[in-house]
């Protein structure tokens, strides 16, 4: 491949990785998020142990490649038009097919040398990370390639993905592999490269995750790590000419992953095992707080992250491996990836997994530091043995960043609604929607189904639940973003995403103030609950939103009921209470506070025939505000119903 051609290709090849990876274990999560449970779904995670395969074959052609190829092609253009069932299938075929084609790819380099693959690769990743950043900026907080007519981008990549290969030679003979193996030993290199791949899967190609992880502006989150990297490309000429010097790049390595799992560490609050010391205010990042610095000192230095994985590139195709040697090692790879992955997600679903479960809770930092420590190792023995250098040059690639730079800084602004409080009424619609992580009764993604579902029912302030997407179980999605930016509505995140919670959040036309999160007294699933006050004119509303655990536990709901107080005024209580009607805590809560379904029918049937007396989601309210009308709305668009209420004065 020449001139431009081997950039575009690699950069199309890690994004559609990315992107076929982030649908496959997002369609898997689903599976157990709709059945609680390990699902049996979970065993088409087998296929990231393709790699295996390649024992399998003596002598790799361009008909094996192309063969691999198109399997990518064809599951990145249909998957996501699918439902979750038929994405995961795909999706996992062409992450199987991926993690085969790369290490033929590798090797082929190796053996018909090209004097600029390692910088062609590392540029293509960087650049494949910028588009996915990009494709959620546009998309706001959502890749937009894979939903409605933004499919048609993963079409015109794939287009363009295809023409890079037609314009590659893919006749003739690739060299004999001998019966021995006679290449360099590959395998902590795999290792590290992989742990590369997984580092930039979980964050960086969906930056807005870093946000969500501490609370910082997403705009100035994009901005630093935009900028660090630009910095970088000014002297990526310099850098290509002059290798790093190896101990200079494993100090910053180093740094960066012990930046990266401070950034998160003080996020996590120190929860303890006294339901006395509860409810917990959460009181990381609040301001003044200087905690926030850390993940841009972490921004700033994660171009060693590239530079690193260029440094891996380089050493493993300078050793030559045998494809034996590079089949055991991406099994290896791959069995890592998996553990990686399983163990991220476990971070939330500690409550649902049998006997190690328990030993990931509150322990979300520990797996970005496993994987870091991983790739620094890998970095290190790179340094080691031989690894090729050239001084091949990319003088137009800065050009390239800082046009991504403005790309994706312009598309986040565009998408950032232009927040201006509505006008005051006299009576305020409430909405309380658990979203179930935005797929519906029937288990399918459903974003625009659920914003469709909120538009009709023209709410002023809405509470959701189960709304924590922005990890890698549910696609890194931010959908609270989608929803605040397509709605124009304010909005607060709630609980962090390192606390495994399974989130709640709060939308307002009107300004959110004070608003704070607090967690729960929890054996299981970690619960929590935001208060806030919204400015809806001269007499403010103090807003609660909160989700318990399975049954509604007593003790979690005594503890949201302190937070409400004894003697509450103009104070809302909306969420998935997970308890029904004829329970003790409804009888406890209803002391306090007057249920807007029943103030409005006290017969509990309404004007539609809807007679929702075994319901866990309410809408509370205190006694001084006046009910003018509450409705139910069946499930469909999620597996829970939307409920609604207006309240006057």
């Amino acid at each position: 491949m020449k001139t431009i051609h081997p950039l575009l290709f690699y950069a199309i090849l890690f994004l559609f990785f990315f992107q076929l990876l982030t649908d496959f274990i997002g369609a898997i999560y689903a599976f157990g998020l709709l059945g609680t449970s390990i699902p049996p779904e979970l065993a088409f995670v087998l296929l990231l142990f393709s790699p295996a395969l390649l024992f399998l074959v003596r002598r790799p052609g361009p008909r094996l490649l192309t063969a691999l190829l198109l399997i990518i092609l064809l599951a990145r253009v249909i998957e996501p038009a699918l439902g979750t069932r038929g994405r995961m299938m795909l999706a996992g075929a062409g992450v199987a097919a991926w993690l085969m084609f790369f290490p033929l790819l590798l090797w082929r380099a190796a053996r018909r040398p090209e004097a600029d693959a390692p910088l062609a690769l590392t540029a293509g990743l960087l650049l494949a990370t910028l588009t996915s950043a990009l494709l959620r900026a546009l998309g706001a907080g959502v890749d937009i390639s894979v939903m409605g007519w933004g499919q048609l981008l993963g079409v015109g990549l794939a287009a363009a993905w295809a023409w890079c290969w037609l314009r590659e030679s893919v006749g003739g003979e690739f060299e004999s592999e001998l019966e021995e193996d006679r290449g360099g030993w590959v395998m902590g290199l795999t290792l590290g490269m992989m742990a590369g791949l997984t580092l930039i899967y979980f964050t960086f190609a969906a930056p807005y995750v870093m946000a969500r992880w501490t609370g910082a502006d997403a705009f100035l989150v994009l901005l630093v790590m935009l900028a660090a990297w630009s910095f970088w490309a000014i002297g990526w000429v310099w850098l290509d000419r002059r290798a790093w010097h190896k101990d200079l790049l494993n100090v910053a390595v180093f740094l960066f992953v012990l930046m990266l799992f401070q950034t998160i560490n003080q996020f996590i609050p120190s929860f303890t095992a006294a339901p006395g010391d509860y409810p917990l205010p959460d009181i990381t990042g609040a301001p003044p707080s200087g905690e926030v610095f850390v993940l841009f000192i972490m921004l700033l230095l994660s171009p060693a992250l590239f530079a690193g994985m260029r440094r891996l590139f380089a050493a493993i195709i300078a050793r030559r491996p045998s494809l034996r040697q590079l089949a055991a090692a991406f099994a290896l790879a791959s069995v890592f990836l998996l553990a990686a992955i399983l163990a991220h997600i476990f971070t939330t679903t500690y409550d649902y997994i049998p006997v190690i479960g328990p030993w990931f809770r509150n322990r979300f930092d520990w797996v970005y530091l496993a994987v870091g420590i991983v790739f620094l190792a890998g970095v290190i023995e790179a340094a080691r043995g031989p690894r090729r250098v050239t001084n091949q040059t990319l003088r137009f690639f800065p050009v390239a960043l800082y046009l991504f730079m403005a790309l994706i800084l312009g598309a986040h602004w565009l998408n950032a609604p232009r927040l201006q409080p509505a006008p005051p009424k006299e009576a305020i619609t409430l909405l309380t929607y658990n979203i179930q992580e935005g797929y519906s009764a029937s288990g399918q993604k459903n974003y625009r189904g659920q914003l469709a579902q909120i538009k009709a029912l023209h709410p002023d302030i809405i509470g959701l639940q189960e709304s924590d997407t922005a990890r890698i179980a549910n696609s890194n999605d931010d959908v609270v973003r989608y929803f605040a930016d397509h709605l124009g509505m304010y909005s607060y995140y709630g609980p962090k995403t390192v606390t495994g919670t399974f989130g709640v959040a709060l939308l307002s036309r009107y300004p959110i103030e004070n608003a704070e999160t607090f967690f729960l007294y929890s054996k299981g699933e970690q619960v929590a609950a935001i208060e806030a006050v919204i400015d809806v004119g001269a007499q403010p509303l103090r807003v609660l939103v909160t989700h318990l655990g399975n049954g509604g536990p007593m003790i979690q709901q005594q503890q949201f009921l302190e937070l409400v107080g004894d003697a509450p005024r103009r104070t809302l209580a909306l969420g998935d209470f997970n308890f029904r009607p004829d329970t003790p805590q409804y009888a406890l809560t209803t002391q306090t506070l007057l249920d807007t379904w029943t103030q409005k029918w006290p017969d509990w049937q309404d004007d539609q025939g809807q007679k929702p007396k075994r319901k866990i989601d309410h809408i509370f309210i205190s006694p001084d505000l006046r009910v003018l009308d509450a409705r139910y709305v069946p499930e469909g668009p999620s597996d829970h119903p939307a409920v609604t209420a207006v309240v006057g004065r």
